[in-house]
């Protein structure tokens, strides 16, 4: 029962829509920086229909930058990074994931439906504002999916992902080690028939292979240059999951491991730092532009 419970949990994850006080916040703050917004809306093979915040400076560089928040939030959680890329002269979208803030979708799937809406995306972006290059940040969930994109999305000129999993399965042990303030161990052995009969469950009642979400095995391969961040202090998904991803494909892949940080912590932790790597890895990977 436990495992049945769990299952359904991770994929109705609470649902937090953005207030018309914090919607009017953003939009006044657009105004008065002279920044372009626009809501954007597109709907998937499957019905969803997903929303999204796009915003574009006035003396924009000619890149943009897709940026995806983790479970349980909403794109108000990036908009902060939102606004920050545009005062540096990126383009960005923010858009809520399927099953969160005004995005529809019944279920949050780490990855499996979420990679292909990525992609979508990325053909909106590339259709209205015909970018230079397309760059990606994502946190935590979003970062996961992010890399899971990757194999159907080669116009990335390069991403960001901050405190992604390895995998469904291994985020899942993971985490009920963090309720006892232990390692992984716990969640591979005692509960491991909870994890066993919950991704069963998640496969037979819902149709979804938790399986297959694998940032890890997404990234094999690819030519798509990564940073991946994660902090030492980080108990939600510890770090050696970034180092479990790149290990995968450790020629495209660099990994900042950011001392004090806990989950999603990094720009707190350091913000000079952090705001000088992101900055920088776009700007390096800005001049090689995949063929369209």
């Amino acid at each position: 029962m436990g495992g049945v419970g769990l299952g359904w949990i991770a994929l109705h994850p609470p649902h937090h829509a953005i207030s018309p006080g914090e919607e009017r916040n953003v939009r006044a703050a657009a105004r008065a920086d002279s920044v372009e917004f626009r809501d954007v809306e597109l709907t998937t093979p499957d019905g969803a229909i997903l929303r999204a915040w796009f915003m574009r400076p006035k003396d924009s560089n000619g890149n943009a930058v897709i940026l995806l928040h983790g479970v349980s939030d909403n794109r108000l959680g990036m908009y902060g990074y939102g606004k920050w890329l545009v005062q540096n002269h990126y383009s960005v979208l923010i858009p809520d994931a399927r099953a969160h803030g005004t995005s529809g979708g019944e279920l949050a799937t780490y990855g499996l439906k979420e990679s292909d809406d990525i992609h979508r995306w990325v053909d909106w972006v590339e259709t209205n504002e015909h970018p230079r290059c397309m760059f990606g940040l994502g946190e935590s969930m979003g970062a996961a999916q992010l890399l899971q994109s990757l194999p159907k999305e080669p116009r990335f000129c390069a991403v960001v992902g901050e405190s992604p999993f390895a995998t469904f399965r291994e985020v899942a042990y993971a985490r009920f080690g963090r309720q006892f303030h232990v390692g992984p161990w716990l969640g591979k052995t005692f509960f491991r028939p909870t994890v066993e009969v919950g991704i069963l469950y998640v496969r037979l009642r819902y149709g979804l292979n938790m399986e297959t979400a694998s940032p890890e095995r997404a990234v094999e391969g690819l030519r798509i240059p990564v940073l991946l961040i994660h902090g030492l202090s980080d108990r939600n998904i510890p770090p050696y999951h970034s180092d479990r991803i790149q290990s995968h494909n450790p020629s495209d892949i660099t990994v900042w491991k950011v001392p004090g940080a806990v989950h999603t912590g990094a720009h707190k932790a350091a913000p000079e730092e952090f705001e000088r790597r992101v900055l920088g890895w776009f700007a390096t990977h800005s001049a090689a532009a995949p063929a369209h």
